[in-house]
C-alpha cells in the first residue's frame, strides 16, 4: 500500500499529514490481522515549482529538495508512522528507471513529439486548454495559469482508454468511493482523453529524456512512477522479487484533488508498459479549517507539530482519523481539539482506565480475580466487547476509518456504563458482594484489554501505556471475539498514569496566539519561502499584510502613467532581465524589469502597462533604467504584469 508522495515545495501542515496517518492505520490493522505489509511513502521533487522556489532561496533544486524532503520525513516520523520505505523522486535508482520508462513508451510508438501551445499551471505541474479554465484560471486549484509555447513530447492517452474505461466498469472496486469514479467518467473518460503533456523544454529540473537532451520529463510521469520504482522494477524485464511478490499494489492512498492523475493517467501508463494496475485507488477527502482548505496565504495553517506539542501524537492521530468522514470533507480546528481531548479521550477512555485500575487497588491490592460471580447485566457488556473486533472489521473493508474508531470508543463507553450499573463502590461496602466485585471489576480489565488491542492500530503509543499498566499484552486478532483471556491473579500497575489530562480552552488558546504570532512573523520575514504549503491544497485568495498608513500627499507624489511597449529584448548574460522602450505621450523611457522568467519579449510588444514614471533613474546590469512596470505576485512567486484598458491612450494618468 501506498500514499500519495508529498510534494517538496515545503512542510505540510495537519491537512497533509492526514494522509500518511490514514495509511498508518490501515498498515497497522492489517499487520495486527497477520498479513504481511509493504508500506511505501515518499517526497515528490521535480518541476518548476521547486526550481522557482530553489532560484527564490539562492540555493540549487537539490539543496532546496534535500532540506524539504528531512522535513517531511521526520513529520512522518514524529506522527510514529510505520512506513517500511521513504522514496525519492531524486533517488539515483528511480531517475534510472523513469528515463528508461520513457524511452520505451517512445519507442513502441505511445510517445510522439510535437509543439504545446495551452495554458500552463505552475502549481499543479497541469496543462490546460482555453476550455478547460474555469474563469479563466486552473480548474483544479483555482489560480492563475500562464500562456506557454513549447516543443514537447505527448503521450497517446486515447489509445488507452476504452481500455481502462473497460478496466472501471468490470472493477467496481477499482476507483472510491464511487463518487470518485462517477466523476472521472464523466469528465474526463466518457467525452474523450486528449494526448498529454509528458515532457518540458523550458525547465531543468527533472529526469533528462535519454534521447533528447532538451526536455526532460513531466513531473507527474516522474512522480507516479514511484510506486514501481520503489519495489525493484524494472523497464528491461529485469525487477527484482519483491517487485513480483508486491505488485500490484492492494492500494493507492491520496487526495481526492489528485484522482485524475491516478486513475487515468497511472492506469494508462501501466497499459503502455505491460504491467497491472493496482487493484484500488481511494481518493480521500481534505481537512478543512474552518470550511476553507488550509493556505499559508490564508494565514489558516496548523502544523502536525504544533498540535503535538499541545495535544500529544496520539491525540492528534485520533483527532483527524475521527474527525475526517469517509467522502465529505473533515474539519480541525484547536477548539474540536480540546472538547474531542477533554471528552472523548481523557472521560471516556483516559478517566476508565484510571478508575478501573485505582478501585482494583483500592478494594484487592491490585489482583485481577475472575470470581465467577456472574449476572445477568455482564452478558450485555460481554455480547458489546466481543463483538467489536468483527464491526470494527467491516468498517475496515470499506476504509471507513473514522467509523472503526467509534466502534471500538462505543466499547470503551459500554464500559462506563457498566461501571454505572454495578456500582462498585456499593458492593465494596458489602463483605458478601466481594466476589460479585472482584468479577466486575476482572470484566472491566478484560474488555479494556480487548479495547485497547483493537485501539492499537490507530493510538499505537496509548495502547502500549494500557497493557503496560494492566500488566498485560496486545492481543491476538483472531482472539479478539473471545472473553475471559486475561489471567486471573494478574496484578495491574500500583499507580495508574493519567493517559490524557482534561484541557483548559483558554490555556490553549493562549498557547495558540504565541505560535500564530510566530508563524505570521516568519511569513512577513520571508514571503514567498519553503514554508509554503506542500501541496495543491489552497486557494488563491490572498491574505495581505497591511503597511503603515499613508497621507494622500504621500501618494500623489508618485505619477503613474499607461505605457505602450515599443520594444523588448532579453538582456544579455542576465536571466532575470528585459530590456523595455515603453512610449508615455510624447516621449520614450527605457526601462529594465526583472521578468524574464514569466515572459517572452516578443508577446509584450504592442502592450499597454502601468509605469511609474517618476522613480530616480537607476542602472541595472550596466543599463539605464528611467521608471518601473508594476506587476502583481501571487503567493507561488508568479509574476504578471498589470496591464491597463487598451482604450486608454499612452501617457494617460492613473489617479
Amino acid at each position: 500500500m501506498t500514499t500519495a508522495i508529498a510534494y517538496a515545495s515545503g512542510k505540510p501542515h495537519i491537512g497533509n499529514t492526514y494522509e500518511i496517518v490514514l495509511a498508518d492505520a490501515i498498515a497497522r490493522y492489517r499487520r495486527q490481522q497477520g498479513y504481511d505489509v509493504f508500506f511505501q511513502t515518499g517526497t515528490d521533487e521535480h518541476g518548476i515549482k521547486i526550481e522557482n522556489k530553489a532560484n527564490e532561496a539562492g540555493v540549487t533544486p537539490k539543496e532546496y529538495v534535500d532540506n524539504v524532503a528531512g522535513e517531511i520525513k521526520r513529520i512522518w516520523d514524529l506522527m510514529n508512522t510505520s512506513y517500511d520505505k521513504f522514496i525519492r523522486t531524486t533517488d539515483a535508482d528511480h531517475e534510472k528507471q523513469v528515463a528508461k520508462m520513457f524511452t520505451k513508451m517512445y519507442e513502441q510508438g505511445d510517445i510522439y513529439k510535437d509543439t504545446y501551445e495551452g495554458w500552463y499551471c505552475t502549481p499543479c505541474e497541469s496543462f490546460w486548454t482555453e476550455s478547460q479554465l474555469v474563469d479563466g484560471k486552473c480548474p483544479d486549484c483555482g489560480r492563475p495559469v500562464t500562456r506557454e509555447k513549447e516543443e514537447t513530447y505527448f503521450f497517446k492517452m486515447s489509445k488507452y482508454a476504452d481500455r481502462l474505461i473497460e478496466h472501471i466498469n468490470t472493477h467496481p472496486e477499482f476507483i472510491q468511493p464511487v463518487s470518485r469514479k462517477n466523476e472521472m467518467m464523466n469528465n474526463f473518460l466518457l467525452p474523450g482523453l486528449k494526448d498529454l503533456c509528458v515532457s518540458r523544454s523550458t525547465i531543468k529540473w527533472g529526469i533528462p529524456v535519454e534521447f533528447d537532451n532538451n526536455n526532460v520529463i513531466y513531473v507527474w510521469l516522474d512522480a507516479l512512477t514511484n510506486y514501481i520504482t520503489g519495489i525493484g522494477y524494472d523497464a528491461d524485464g529485469n525487477s527484482t522479487e519483491q517487485y513480483k511478490k508486491l505488485w500490484p499494489a492492494d492500494l493507492h492512498l491520496i487526495g481526492k484533488d489528485i484522482i485524475r492523475f491516478h486513475t487515468i493517467y497511472w492506469p494508462i501508463f501501466l497499459m503502455s508498459l505491460g504491467e497491472p494496475l493496482p487493484k484500488q485507488v481511494f481518493g480521500h477527502p481534505w481537512l478543512l479549517r474552518a470550511d476553507d482548505k488550509m493556505s499559508k496565504s490564508r494565514g489558516n495553517v496548523i502544523y502536525a507539530d504544533d498540535l503535538v506539542d499541545l495535544f500529544g501524537v496520539d491525540a492528534v492521530r485520533y483527532f483527524v482519523l475521527h474527525e475526517m468522514p469517509f467522502e465529505n470533507d473533515g474539519v480541525i480546528s484547536w477548539e474540536l481539539m480540546v472538547e474531542r481531548t477533554n471528552s472523548d479521550l481523557a472521560n471516556t477512555l483516559g478517566n476508565l482506565v484510571n478508575r478501573t485500575i485505582a478501585m482494583t487497588n483500592k478494594y484487592f491490592g491490585g489482583v485481577v480475580r475472575d470470581a465467577g460471580a456472574a449476572e445477568p447485566v455482564d452478558d450485555d457488556l460481554k455480547a458489546k466487547v466481543t463483538g467489536t473486533a468483527a464491526a470494527v472489521d467491516a468498517k475496515m473493508e470499506e476504509l471507513r476509518i473514522a467509523d472503526a474508531l467509534t466502534e471500538i470508543f462505543s466499547l470503551f463507553k459500554r464500559c462506563n456504563k457498566y461501571i454505572d450499573e454495578t456500582e462498585p463502590w456499593i458492593l465494596a461496602k458489602d463483605e458478601a458482594k466481594q466476589d460479585r466485585l472482584a468479577t466486575v471489576l476482572y470484566n472491566l480489565v478484560e474488555s479494556i484489554t480487548i479495547g485497547a488491542s483493537l485501539l492499537q492500530a490507530y493510538m499505537p503509543e496509548t495502547a502500549e501505556r494500557i497493557f503496560a499498566q494492566l500488566n498485560t499484552e496486545l492481543r491476538d486478532f483472531e482472539q479478539l471475539d473471545q472473553f475471559g483471556l486475561y489471567p486471573s491473579g494478574n496484578h495491574v500497575t500500583e499507580k495508574p498514569e493519567i493517559l490524557f489530562a482534561r484541557m483548559d480552552l483558554k490555556e490553549v488558546m493562549e498557547k495558540v496566539a504565541v505560535i500564530e504570532a510566530a508563524q505570521a512573523a516568519a511569513a512577513g520575514a520571508a514571503s514567498g519561502d519553503a514554508a509554503d504549503d506542500a501541496d495543491t491544497e489552497e486557494t488563491d485568495d490572498v491574505h495581505v499584510e497591511l503597511k503603515d498608513e499613508i497621507e494622500y500627499g504621500d501618494f500623489a507624489k508618485l505619477q503613474f502613467v499607461v505605457g505602450e511597449v515599443i520594444s523588448c529584448e532579453e538582456v544579455k548574460k542576465s536571466k532575470k532581465l528585459l530590456l523595455f522602450q515603453v512610449k508615455v505621450g510624447d516621449q520614450t523611457r527605457q526601462i529594465v524589469s526583472g521578468i524574464k522568467k514569466w515572459y517572452k519579449p516578443e508577446e509584450l510588444v504592442g502592450k499597454k502597462v502601468m509605469v511609474l514614471l517618476n522613480l530616480k533613474p537607476a542602472k541595472l546590469a550596466g543599463l539605464m533604467s528611467e521608471g518601473m512596470l508594476l506587476s502583481a505576485e501571487d503567493p507561488d512567486g508568479n509574476v504578471r504584469l498589470i496591464h491597463p484598458s487598451d482604450e486608454m491612450p499612452a501617457g494617460s494618468e492613473i489617479c
